[in-house]
């Protein structure tokens, strides 16, 4: 039976002693593989979202990739308060808007508000006729 990709990839970065760049685990997995340029420019995507889902590899940035139970937890570990701690909150939903959609955002809320107050008359004018 032939090997997946993924499995040329474990192969070749488990080999390694020290973190491999992605290039060169595709360059190898396209190797062993028998692909011809045209499938490997096809599936290059593809086996990309496989070794970054599969739970045997690790990420270390700078896309350097390892074998994860070459790591300790903290070492490769994302903490999410770091990854959001840039984003700025604002009550102000228009915070970084340029002038034309402030101007947009300006007519939608004037539209709002007339349609709101259509609303209220004609609500009014039922209840009037309810009291006839």
């Amino acid at each position: 039976m032939a090997k997946s990709l993924i499995e040329y990839a474990y192969e070749f970065v488990s080999k390694s002693k020290d973190p491999v760049n992605f290039a060169d685990i595709w360059a190898y997995v396209k190797a062993e593989s028998g692909l011809s340029e045209k499938d490997a420019n096809a599936k290059a995507g593809q086996f990309f979202t496989n070794i970054l889902l599969d739970g045997r590899f690790v990420t270390l940035g700078e896309n350097e990739w390892d074998l994860r139970e070459r790591h300790t937890f903290d070492k490769v570990h994302i903490d999410m308060k770091d990854v959001y701690k840039d984003v700025q909150t604002s009550d102000d939903d228009t915070e970084g808007l340029d002038q034309e959609d402030l101007e947009y955002e300006e007519d939608k809320s004037s539209e709002d508000s007339d349609k709101e107050e259509l609303e209220d008359e004609e609500s009014e004018e039922e209840s009037e006729e309810r009291e006839f």
